[in-house]
């Protein structure tokens, strides 16, 4: 398995990185805009940074549908984000979730160490971007549907193997654009392209796509899925259900763990380090 490699710092096998959300979006489904503004997002960096926070990754556009976001909005929403960030916290990782390489460019420029597709590939620049710059790359599946929508029945003969084989495509594809191996992640991207069942389904066999010796990336946290799974649960009254799919999906191997709650996080990853069985049987 690779060590995954972003900025100064190195995530072994076997060790836990979280990665704290921060959205500046007037329409975030979790926060509904808390951290729109300038210095509510660089304040709730720092508060993530105390919280345990490795690696901070910061948004400007809504992943669901709502109003439109161009590029350049998007740029002004995240770029003198990044800046900043870069400027408060030197040692920080700072991912950007984008799927736009004109963007990309921008916040590499800015200080990003990671650009966050979850997307699954849309445009291909992005592994352009973050060769050039020398920055990783996370590589989703989303199922091929248009970022922003949600399709109205979607299904697949495998779930877990067309995930495994579009993220590693697009992992192999991120190399031969000159992306260091070591600074690749792919992510299952539950709901995105998937309903419930198929987000249960990619839970449940993680170690598939851990065997793949790339670093996995989940990002479940409050989730439609948990929430449709505990009958319903508003945004609110998932944390329990995050919880325990992080823990489930750290006991399977998955390294890096996108979240709005890092001190749980990292309690419950710490939790999960401590019990898991350690290399030859040793205490």
């Amino acid at each position: 398995m690779h060590t995954l490699r972003l900025r100064d710092r190195e995530f072994r096998p076997g060790e836990h990185a979280v990665m704290a959300v921060v959205n500046r979006t007037p329409d975030s489904f979790y926060d509904r805009g808390r951290t729109f503004g300038f210095d509510a997002a660089l304040a709730a960096v720092g508060e993530a940074v105390a919280a345990g926070a490795d690696i901070v990754d910061i948004g400007g556009v809504k992943a669901g549908p709502g109003d439109t976001v161009d590029p350049a909005e998007e740029i002004r929403r995240v770029a003198g984000l990044v800046a900043a960030v870069r400027e408060a916290h030197p040692d920080l990782v700072i991912s950007v979730d984008t799927w736009r390489a004109e963007v990309g460019e921008v916040v590499a420029g800015a200080g990003a160490d990671l650009l966050n597709d979850t997307w699954g590939g849309p445009d291909p620049g992005l592994a352009e971007v973050a060769a050039k710059h020398g920055i990783g790359l996370v590589c989703a599946h989303a199922g091929g549907v248009i970022p922003r929508t949600r399709p109205h029945r979607i299904g697949y003969r495998d779930v877990v193997a067309d995930v495994v084989s579009h993220t590693v495509a697009l992992a192999e594809r991120a190399v031969r654009a000159g992306v260091r191996e070591d600074a690749i992640l792919i992510d299952p991207a539950h709901d995105f392209g998937k309903n419930t069942w198929h987000s249960l389904e990619v839970g449940r066999r993680l170690g598939e796509l851990v065997d793949t010796g790339w670093p996995v990336l989940v990002a479940v946290s409050n989730k439609d899925f948990v929430g449709e799974t505990l009958g319903g649960l508003p945004v609110d009254e998932r944390h329990a259900g995050t919880i325990a799919t992080l823990a489930v999906s750290a006991w399977q191997g998955a390294r890096v763990f996108r979240v709005h709650d890092a001190a749980s996080a990292r309690a419950a990853l710490a939790t999960v380090g401590a019990l898991r069985p350690r290399p030859g049987g040793q205490l």
